[in-house]
């Protein structure tokens, strides 16, 4: 367990950064669990804390028995520094644990300006940057988000990547990895990647062979493991009301960028604009129901006590039952101030 002396925190800006222990942070024992996951954003932590993709997998992990999952961020860069000079290693948020000590630390891939960030912090964590370095002690490193549909440029540095919708395939990594500890680990590092490989929506980039013309340029790739996938195909949650949303968002001490609650209408879009990646990757269009939103706004306004609510997708204005929903909405918080 990382203690930061308070020397530190006040050489630093925002320490609140790196303190924990916020509302509505989840806490388990180490001991009492078989999986460790660590959910990391390479950006700061107001930038990661903002994340929805992340806020809603940190509840799909701990809502099993068998897992604990916990957060990390990238230090600004005088936290860095002092952690440097101090040789204090990369460590998690709830149990101020050493992220080497994980079985996984999963990545949210959002934009392709974060990929020197990551490697950055396997340094800071002391986990070897190349995944063919990695030994069967050392944690999974996991990629996932919306640019995990080029992943050749960061592929030698991660154990494998999720493409696709998270809510179901996380849950299912977990097992697996559970059902293989509880084996014995046959196989070693490897015996898991080929268990996980067998997923739909898994990619070991280990597992291909990647071609690449006399330009340079991207030719094919060929799978090297009978467990691999000749086609991957992206993870959809075919109805959004059936998989868990957030409902006791974490509450941070400090601003962060979308310092609210966050009710997401639908995935996909009408629009299909040539320039939007989102609007293509998470195809196809579905909706959440109208009765589902207002029950789910109710909880998260009890749990969280934010006076803000933005109705979140790529074209809110497109959801079918906007207008019913604000009635709504408006109605039950009447009075409230939200």
């Amino acid at each position: 367990m990382i203690k930061l002396e308070p020397e530190i925190l006040q050489a630093v800006e925002k320490p609140a950064r790196y303190t924990g222990h916020e509302l509505n942070a989840v806490h388990k024992d180490w001991d009492e669990v078989d999986c460790h996951f660590a959910l990391a954003m390479a950006d700061t932590y107001e930038v990661g804390m903002s994340n929805l993709g992340l806020k809603i997998l940190y509840e799909v992990l701990n809502n099993r028995q068998d897992t604990a999952c916990e957060r990390v961020y990238a230090p600004w860069t005088d936290m860095e520094a002092i952690m440097r000079e101090r040789s204090i290693p990369l460590f998690s948020l709830e149990s101020f644990t050493e992220i080497k000590k994980f079985d996984f630390l999963g990545f949210t891939l959002q934009y392709e300006m974060i990929y020197s960030n990551i490697l950055n912090m396997l340094d800071l964590a002391g986990i070897p940057i190349w995944a063919k370095d990695r030994n069967d002690e050392a944690s999974f490193i996991v990629g996932g988000g919306p640019t995990v549909y080029n992943t050749e440029p960061i592929a030698d540095f991660f154990d494998f990547f999720i493409l696709g919708e998270g809510e179901e395939v996380i849950s299912e990594v977990a097992e697996t990895f559970v059902k293989w500890k509880r084996e014995g680990k046959p196989g070693g590092r490897k015996g898991f990647l080929k268990e996980v490989a067998k997923l739909e929506g898994i990619y070991v980039p280990s597992f291909y062979n990647v071609k690449y013309n006399e330009k340079g340029y991207f030719s094919s790739i060929e799978p090297k493991e009978p467990e691999a996938r000749a086609k991957i195909y992206k993870r959809v949650i075919k109805d959004l009301d059936s998989v868990h949303f957030v409902e006791k968002p974490v509450m941070p001490y400090i601003g962060i960028v979308h310092d609210r609650i966050m009710l997401e209408l639908f995935r996909g879009c009408t629009r299909g604009c040539r320039f939007c990646q989102a609007g293509t990757s998470y195809r196809p269009i579905r909706e959440r129901s109208r009765e589902y939103l207002r029950g789910l706004a109710r909880k998260l306004v009890d749990s969280s006590g934010y006076n803000e609510m933005s109705l979140t997708s790529l074209s809110s204005a497109d959801y079918s039952c906007l207008g019913e929903l604000v009635d709504d909405l408006f109605a039950d918080f009447e009075g409230e101030k939200v």
